[in-house]
């Protein structure tokens, strides 16, 4: 039995940390990044770039920092080492994170470190920006150095970050396995009058006894809260004949899962079976839809076409898919590329995708199921393998 007939405690108790943890991000793969990175500044006509505290900055530099009114940021010339801009009362903090050699330059709080970043960009024309950086730390930086043209560091940024490599993909199925192995056990807890927030008290709880550092996040929906892709304020209590809705997500060494999944607690009427089977066939549209060098949107548009077929939408009306096919997911839970019409982005081996053509009928339920795939030189490839029928959330 996959559904029920277990208890918290139970559960939990049978999860320990994951025995055979994917190794960390190593010197040479950044150095790697960071020469890719200097590869596709110039090719856009930049002299630097510069990186912002954020998932970027992680990515390059290894800084698992958020970002704040603070700057912290790498410049990256096309040559030379890489300078750190930091609060001189963070040096101690930047120096146990940083995962490369770099010049640290540091500001004091009644110093500008836009008049620091100036300093270094002498001679400079054109600096690539990191897209996350704010508006105002952008204005007072080409106040500072009034004689630099800003342009979008997209290009170079998400041109290295889409494609992930072999220690990436391997970072992401671990955490994607644990968020699975959670799934599993957090439906065998399930019972007549349980809270929602119950079952995300023990989301959390079994995501930290797997060694995550608990839930990135957690939506846990019953009944009619399913209808809504994010669901209804309160608390929810199960009871039988819903529809249960669970998306949740952990975080190895900063890389994502999200895996979602919808399934019937007891028996649920003919016309709820029909609907998830429908989104069923339209996840695994998308999937065959995802061959090397067909755009992205290609994929959406895919799983579309068979909503539409069976009179659901067209586009993005209702009941039918309100949103994107899927997103792409690395150190960030949603980041470019998009399965999305639109987004002509072709798809290359190392991306990494969501599979999500979530099936909404207004008012009533819905049924989101979301597994994620990477893409080879063959094809796409599932991290996780999708839900078999809406009595088996498992294969």
């Amino acid at each position: 039995m996959t559904i029920g007939g277990s208890d918290y405690h139970t559960e939990l108790a049978c999860l320990s940390p994951w025995p055979d943890p994917a190794a960390p991000i190593g010197g040479d793969e950044r150095l790697a990044r960071l020469g890719r990175a200097r590869a596709l500044t110039e090719a856009m006509g930049a002299d630097s770039l510069l990186v912002n505290a954020g998932a970027s900055l992680r990515y390059f530099a290894g800084l698992p920092w958020s970002a704040t009114e603070r700057m912290v940021a790498m410049l990256l010339p096309l040559a030379g080492e890489p300078i750190m801009v930091c609060p001189r009362f963070e040096l101690g903090s930047l120096r146990a994170d940083l995962g490369i050699a770099a010049d640290i330059r540091l500001w004091d709080e009644d110093e500008s470190p836009h008049a620091l970043l100036s300093d270094a960009l002498r001679g400079a024309k054109v600096l690539a920006i990191d897209p996350a950086l704010s508006f105002q730390m952008a204005e007072r930086l080409g106040a500072a150095a009034p004689w630099l043209a800003l342009a979008d560091g997209a290009p170079a940024i998400d041109g290295c970050r889409m494609v992930k490599s072999a220690a990436e993909i391997a970072l992401m199925q671990q955490a994607k396995a644990m968020t699975l192995e959670v799934h599993r056990r957090a439906a065998r807890i399930l019972a007549p009058g349980i809270a929602a927030s119950e079952v995300k008290r023990f989301i959390d709880d079994a995501h930290s006894a797997l060694g995550a550092a608990g839930s990135s996040f957690c939506a846990v929906q019953f009944g009619q809260a399913t209808a809504y892709p994010h669901g209804l304020p309160g608390d929810q209590r199960l009871a039988e004949g819903d529809l249960v809705l669970i998306d949740t997500g952990c975080i190895v060494e900063g890389y994502n899962s999200d895996i979602t999944r919808t399934y019937a607690f007891g028996r649920v009427s003919d016309e709820t079976s029909a609907i998830w089977a429908l989104e069923k066939e339209a996840q695994a549209a998308a999937f065959a839809a995802a061959v090397p060098g067909a755009p992205c949107e290609a994929v959406d548009a895919a799983a579309r076409a068979v909503l539409e077929n069976a009179g659901l939408g067209p586009d993005y009306h209702l009941p039918g898919l309100p949103h994107r096919t899927g997103h792409g997911i690395g150190l960030s839970i949603h980041e470019p590329a998009y399965l999305v019409r639109g987004d002509t982005t072709p798809l290359a081996p190392g991306m990494c995708f969501s599979n999500e053509p979530m099936i909404v009928i207004p008012d009533r339920f819905g049924v989101r199921l979301e597994d994620h795939f990477y893409m080879t030189e063959d094809g796409p490839r599932w991290f996780t393998q999708p839900q078999p029928s809406i009595v088996r959330p498992f294969a």
